[in-house]
C-alpha cells in the first residue's frame, strides 16, 4: 500500500510539474521594438525544438492521467480476494519509455534555449524574458523525469514478485 501511496503522489507531482510547464511554455512570446514601424516577434511554436517540448508535455500529462486512474483504481481494489496480475510489467516498460521520452525533451528545451540564447544575444537582440521561460519550462520538464524516473524504479521492484 505504501508503495501505491507513493506512486500516487509521484504521479500527481509529475502532472502538477508537466501542467505547470506547459502553461508557461504556451504562453512563451516576446516582441522587440526595432523602430517606430517594425516589430519582431518571436513565440514558442518558432522553434522546432520547443514544439518537440511541448509534444513530449502532452504525451507525459496524457500518460500521467492514465497511470492515475490506474493507481487510484488498484488502491480502491486492494481488497479483492483474487491478486490477478496489476500489470508490473507494463508499469516498468511504459514509466522507461516516459522517463525516456520527458527527459530528451527536457534537453531539446535546454540546448536549443542555450544556443539561441548565445546567438541573439550575440546579435544584440535582448530576449532574455523569452529565453529565461524557455528555461523554465524545460526545469519543469526535467523535474518531471526526475520523479516518472523514480516511479520506474518502483516499478522494477515490483517486478521480482511478479516473475
Amino acid at each position: 500500500m505504501a508503495s501505491r501511496a507513493l506512486s500516487l503522489a509521484l504521479r500527481l507531482l509529475t502532472l502538477v510539474f508537466l501542467v505547470v510547464a506547459m502553461a508557461v511554455l504556451a504562453a512563451n512570446t516576446e516582441t522587440l521594438q526595432i523602430n517606430m514601424k517594425t516589430e519582431l516577434k518571436i513565440r514558442f511554436r518558432d522553434v522546432y525544438a520547443y514544439r518537440y517540448m511541448l509534444g513530449t508535455i502532452v504525451v507525459g500529462a496524457a500518460y500521467t492521467l492514465i497511470q492515475i486512474v490506474r493507481t487510484l483504481h488498484r488502491i480502491c481494489k486492494m481488497n479483492q480476494l483474487i491478486n490477478r496480475d496489476d500489470g508490473s510489467l507494463f508499469d516498468f516498460f511504459t514509466d522507461k519509455i516516459a522517463s525516456y521520452l520527458l527527459a530528451t525533451g527536457s534537453a531539446a528545451g535546454f540546448g536549443v534555449t542555450k544556443d539561441m540564447k548565445s546567438l541573439l544575444g550575440g546579435l544584440g537582440l535582448p530576449f532574455n524574458k523569452f529565453f529565461d521561460k524557455g528555461y523554465a519550462a524545460a526545469s519543469l520538464l526535467l523535474l518531471a523525469f526526475v520523479c516518472t524516473a523514480l516511479l520506474s524504479i518502483l516499478s522494477s521492484f515490483a517486478l521480482p514478485k511478479k516473475v
